[in-house]
């Protein structure tokens, strides 16, 4: 199904100059041993059950383009959340599409009334 999908993705690219946008199918993990490493801002972090945040952002597939790792770092009055994508060595031709893509992130303490910042801005 996955390969139908990327075929019929592919094929709108080559008619339209451009790919629709997709949704992750859910939350992602980060992706062990990802290369080329780089800062993704995200859209909206949402409290999420007692100690966490679903984080959600735009980039490329999970196949092409995963999360590679999370950085959080609480203080008192902040959570910083920054949030890496990268690519997987030797992958192949990816296509260039927009998923929107979310993530669950762990907090030490609950979020409270703390502000939560976008480290990758």
């Amino acid at each position: 199904m996955r390969k139908l999908a990327a075929a019929l993705s592919a094929a709108l690219v080559l008619l339209l100059g451009t790919a629709p946008a997709q949704a992750a199918a859910g939350p992602v993990k980060p992706t062990p041993g990802t290369v080329n490493q780089h800062k993704v801002q995200w859209i909206s972090a949402k409290p999420y059950k007692q100690k966490s945040l679903k984080v959600t952002w735009w980039g490329g597939p999970q196949e092409c383009r995963p999360l590679a790792r999370v950085k959080v770092t609480e203080t008192k009055k902040k959570v910083t959340v920054t949030l890496y994508e990268g690519s997987i060595k030797d992958n192949g031709m990816c296509i260039m599409i927009a998923v929107k893509k979310s993530t669950i992130i762990k907090l030490k303490a609950p979020l409270g009334k703390r502000k939560v910042v976008d480290g990758a801005r």
